[in-house]
C-alpha cells in the first residue's frame, strides 16, 4: 500500500524543520573543521613522501625522518636540497621549532655556497628566544628573505606548536604567508636598488631557478606536508 505524507501535518512540518536545522548545523561544523586552504590544493605536488629522504640530496646525514616529518638532527644539519630545480612556484609546508632554533629555506639555490647569498633564503628562526633579544637586524627575523626583505614579526606560534607557511616566488616578486598572515611581500629588484638592506652582494638575485632546501644550523626543527605548485 502506498502511503502519502502531507506537509500540512504539523508533525511533518516540525520534523522537516528540525532535520534542515540539524543538517545546516552539521555543514557549519564541517566547514569549520576543514584545514585552511584545503579547497586550494589543486596542482600541488608532494616534495616529501613522509617516510624517506628520496628525492633529496646534500646533507642527508644531517637529517632524519620522524613521524612523517623531516627533522634536522641537533648539532648536525647542513643543507638538504631537492634533487630537482624549480623556477616560479608556490611552496607550502608546516614546521615546528625548538627554543632558539635556527634554520632556513633555500630558494633558487645552487648546491654549493651560502644559499642566503648565492640563492635566496627565507629565514626559519625562533626569533622570540632570549638569546636573540636586541641582537637581530630587521632582515634576520623569521620569514625574512635574508638580507633583502624584512618580515613582519609576532606571528609565530609558541615553540613546540606547528606553524603553516607559504612562499610564493614568481619572477621578481616574493610573498611569504605565515599562519594565514602575509609577513613579506615585495619585489626583488626594488629591494636591491641601489643595494640590498644588508649592504652585501647577493649574486643569487640574478638566478631564475635552482634547488629548494633546508639550511640547518645544528638545532632541531621539524618540517612536514611539504608540497609545491610550479607556476
Amino acid at each position: 500500500m502506498t502511503r502519502v505524507f502531507s506537509l500540512s501535518c504539523p508533525c511533518c512540518v516540525l520534523g522537516l524543520t528540525l532535520f534542515l536545522a540539524g543538517f545546516c548545523s552539521w555543514q557549519a561544523v564541517q566547514a569549520r573543521s576543514m584545514p585552511p586552504a584545503a579547497h586550494d590544493e589543486a596542482g600541488f605536488i608532494p616534495l616529501f613522501d613522509g617516510e624517506t629522504l628520496n628525492g633529496w640530496i646534500g646533507s642527508v646525514d644531517g637529517y632524519t625522518v620522524e613521524d612523517g616529518a623531516i627533522v634536522c638532527i641537533p648539532n648536525k644539519g647542513g643543507n638538504l636540497y631537492t634533487a630537482k630545480e624549480y623556477s616560479d612556484f608556490v611552496l607550502r609546508l608546516e614546521f615546528k621549532l625548538t627554543p632558539g632554533a635556527n634554520n632556513g629555506i633555500g630558494l633558487r639555490a645552487p648546491l654549493e655556497g651560502d644559499a642566503a647569498y648565492v640563492g635566496l633564503e627565507c629565514q626559519i628562526l625562533d626569533d622570540t628566544a632570549p638569546q636573540y633579544a636586541g641582537r637581530l637586524k630587521n632582515y634576520q627575523y623569521h620569514g625574512s628573505i635574508y638580507g633583502i626583505l624584512p618580515a613582519k614579526t609576532g606571528h609565530l606560534k609558541p615553540v613546540g606548536e606547528w606553524n603553516t607557511q607559504e612562499i610564493r616566488l614568481e619572477g621578481r616578486n616574493v610573498k611569504v604567508t605565515l599562519n594565514g598572515v602575509v609577513i613579506v611581500e615585495g619585489n626583488l629588484d626594488d629591494a636591491s636598488t641601489p643595494k640590498t638592506i644588508d649592504g652585501r652582494d647577493h649574486p643569487g638575485l640574478a638566478r631564475t631557478s635552482g634547488h629548494i632546501g633546508f639550511l640547518g644550523h645544528g638545532s632541531k626543527v621539524w618540517f612536514r606536508n611539504i608540497r609545491i605548485k610550479p607556476l
